[in-house]
């Protein structure tokens, strides 16, 4: 949750994308509070009677709201962009940066600083070979 609030202190996204450790009725409450759609897939291992769903937000937005709905597609395509995330953390033990051994807030930053690092460095090389001109956006 400080994580959370600290990313929140900083800017408000749209979404905000966790896997199913995430799967916490108080980060989803915080987030919907705030205006942020969370998306973490349902985890049903701890319950004897499982909901029919797939992301715990639409079990949320069932019992808080009348007049909101959320496409599948939609939070299928949202999640899905979480893979590229994941891309970026293996491209970094991969240039042989190893994993970083801090755990909780001080892991997420060292992990969020090599990625953007990583990124950086891939879009000044496209742009010196003209490959890809237009992508070199950065986005994490």
């Amino acid at each position: 949750m400080r994580v959370t609030r600290d990313a929140l202190a900083v800017e408000t996204p749209i979404w905000m994308l966790g896997d199913s450790a995430y799967d916490i009725l108080d980060w989803h409450d915080h987030l919907l509070a705030a205006g942020v759609v969370p998306i973490a897939p349902y985890n049903a291992r701890n319950t004897d009677d499982p909901k029919d769903i797939e992301y715990r937000v639409e079990d949320r937005i069932d019992q808080h709201s009348e007049d909101v709905q959320l496409k599948q597609s939609t939070l299928d395509e949202t999640y899905n962009r979480r893979t590229g995330v994941e891309r970026t953390n293996e491209s970094v033990k991969d240039c042989g940066l190893g994993r970083t051994h801090a755990r909780g807030r001080v892991h997420a930053r060292a992990q969020v600083f090599l990625a953007l690092c990583l990124r950086l460095v891939i879009a000044i090389t496209n742009y010196e070979r003209g490959d890809n001109p237009g992508s070199t956006i950065i986005t994490v």
